[in-house]
């Protein structure tokens, strides 16, 4: 039997989920998706009031979209430990703030902040526990 303290585990610790309209652009429901659409698992922003879309580059990050739901409406982990999806040639540096990444030219994704770069300063959050490439683990706080 293994160990049970070999383990680290992060994922869902202390996590807050919020109820949000969705952009019905960069996300949509869709019945034949696990938990309702294909975008589920990718950071989120605000498009509008009470509404979200996937975050773009340099972004705020409100948290990551978790199910999507007929009547457009999403459950959002806007709070605790999660993981994220890293954009292309992201770089992810362990107790580094986070803001919105494209994949290609695909947004959902996320880096870390350029701290030369005021506005991203103005809306990065939480930080980088675990800075995997493919999936950092990340405390929105």
């Amino acid at each position: 039997m293994a160990d049970p303290r070999d383990t680290v585990e992060f994922e869902g610790l202390h996590a807050e989920h919020t109820t949000y309209k969705i952009d019905a652009s960069t996300i949509t429901y869709d019945k034949t998706k696990t938990n309702g659409s294909a975008e589920v698992g990718l950071a989120v922003t605000f498009s509008a009031d009470r509404t979200v879309e996937l975050v773009g580059d340099g972004e705020a990050v409100i948290g990551k979209l978790i199910s999507v739901e007929a009547d457009d409406k999403a459950n959002v982990q806007t709070g605790g430990i999660t993981t994220f999806k890293g954009g292309t040639s992201a770089t992810l540096t362990q107790g580094k703030k986070i803001v919105g990444d494209l994949l290609g030219s695909d947004e959902g994704y996320v880096r870390e902040v350029a701290e030369g770069t005021a506005a991203e300063l103005a809306v990065a959050r939480g930080f980088i526990i675990d800075d995997d490439a493919t999936d950092p683990i990340i405390d929105l706080g």
